[in-house]
């Protein structure tokens, strides 16, 4: 469940409804009256059914009142009443013979979140959705919108819950399929989503697709250690790559190493410089991989197309307290993060960078009652990150999630019991059924 915007940064403020019951609103009083100025045209009716408009002698078309809710005002609409129609008995039979590429047509434009409660219905449907044909219509038609994932251990079982955006709706994924050794949330990009973890003493990449309920691990990397992971998908060249930065422990004598699924193997590549890393986050954007740090400050860059690291001179805002880079579309990066000394001056930002001039460019802060209810304490802790100019912050105390649009500048609230676990790992996600883990 999301509540819409509360507030915009434009000032409108507007509260929207996806249900109302006119019953209970105190203004009916004043509804009725509306309507029956409206009805009346500036002539009395005396008729019983001039309260509600103008009288119409047809049988078949009586005129009835539906009420829009526009923020705090209600608009009053007259319509013609549609005849009622009697439920037509689809014959089975008739579906059943219903042609291949037909149904996968259309079963290509159902939310893909309703496809898998499908393949329950029966074989055929199930079969259909690891056909061929069915995956090249499916990858033809728009994208289903980002989606949050959320993923997290319950008696050491794993749990998944996806809230769609479009749909303002939570799902549950089965997670059963993976294996049980501990692993930990990399990321996600292009519907396949990545895995790291332990399987006893040896450290292990693997990466799934939730839809297919497919996955795989992939091959050890020359420096097998607990690495900071990154994974990115080409939809166009049908493949993926993970990029392993310094191992978790602060390491980084160790070379960068790239796997490609085009030809299944690890890559080494040049050794990120010595610097003093702020944050283990990273993002990319533009085929390049951006990290904070401390000396020399700035950012490094990884460039993917030749494997080489750069530094950036630049200078992150003053007084910030901690900071978490996010990549956007059309070569955005942002930078979100608290800004202030004391817990009553503090307040959260989101920084553009600007390429050209190195510098961090404001362009959005939130406003104080969001940021109030998101970290009640000073000190407490958030994450964030992004997708597609959507910005996400999740509190580990509260159990909220808020959500901003940078295209819309528009604040909402994300609800569910799904961000109410402690040690729940977050990240974006877009359901795709034709996303290959090979």
């Amino acid at each position: 469940m999301v509540e819409i915007a509360e507030s915009s940064e434009s000032g409108s403020g507007l509260l929207n409804s996806t249900q109302v019951k006119i019953g209970s609103l105190p203004e009916e009083d004043s509804i009725h009256r509306q309507v029956s100025s409206f009805g009346s045209s500036g002539s009395r009716n005396t008729s019983p059914l001039g309260r509600i408009g103008s009288r119409n002698t047809s049988p078949s078309r009586q005129k009835v009142v539906k009420t829009k809710p526009r923020g705090l005002d209600e608009e009053t609409v007259t319509t013609f009443a549609k005849a009622v129609q009697p439920d037509v008995q689809m014959e089975d039979n008739i579906w059943a013979m219903l042609p291949e590429d037909l149904l996968n047509e259309i079963l290509a434009r159902v939310p893909p979140f309703m496809i898998f409660r499908l393949r329950s219905v029966c074989k055929r449907w199930n079969s259909i959705l690891q056909d061929h044909s069915f995956l090249k219509f499916h990858s033809q038609v728009p994208s289903h919108g980002p989606c949050l994932l959320t993923f997290w251990k319950n008696s050491q079982t794993p749990q998944c819950s996806v809230f769609s955006l479009p749909l303002k709706q939570w799902f549950r994924i089965p997670f059963t399929f993976l294996p049980q050794w501990a692993f930990w949330l990399v990321g996600s990009s292009g519907g396949l989503v990545c895995f790291s973890g332990l399987d006893v003493l040896t450290f292990k990449t693997l990466v799934c697709n939730p839809l297919t309920q497919t996955w795989r691990t992939l091959p050890s990397m020359h420096y097998n250690q607990q690495r900071q992971l990154l994974m990115v998908v080409d939809r166009k060249d049908r493949s993926f790559k993970v990029i392993a930065t310094s191992d978790i422990y602060g390491d980084r004598s160790l070379p960068t190493e790239v796997y490609d699924s085009k030809i299944d193997k690890w890559s080494l590549h040049q050794t990120m410089p010595a610097v003093n890393l702020c944050s283990s986050k990273m993002a990319f954007c533009d085929s390049r991989l951006y990290l904070e740090t401390l000396s020399p400050l700035g950012l490094m860059m990884y460039r993917l197309d030749t494997g080489q690291w750069e530094h950036i001179p630049a200078k992150f805002p003053r007084s910030l307290l901690d900071g978490y880079l996010v990549a956007g579309t059309h070569k955005r990066l942002f930078l979100v993060g608290r800004i202030g000394l004391y817990s009553t001056l503090q307040s959260m930002r989101i920084w553009e960078l600007d390429h050209t001039k190195v510098v961090w460019v404001e362009i959005s802060r939130m406003p104080p009652r969001y940021f109030r209810a998101l970290l009640r304490l000073s000190a407490e802790r958030f994450e964030c990150f992004g997708q597609d100019n959507l910005i996400c912050f999740t509190s580990w105390n509260q159990g909220k999630g808020l959500l901003y649009d940078v295209d819309k500048k528009v604040w909402s609230w994300i609800a569910g019991c799904a961000l109410q676990s402690y040690n729940s790992q977050v990240c974006f996600y877009e359901p795709r059924f034709d996303a290959s883990i090979y």
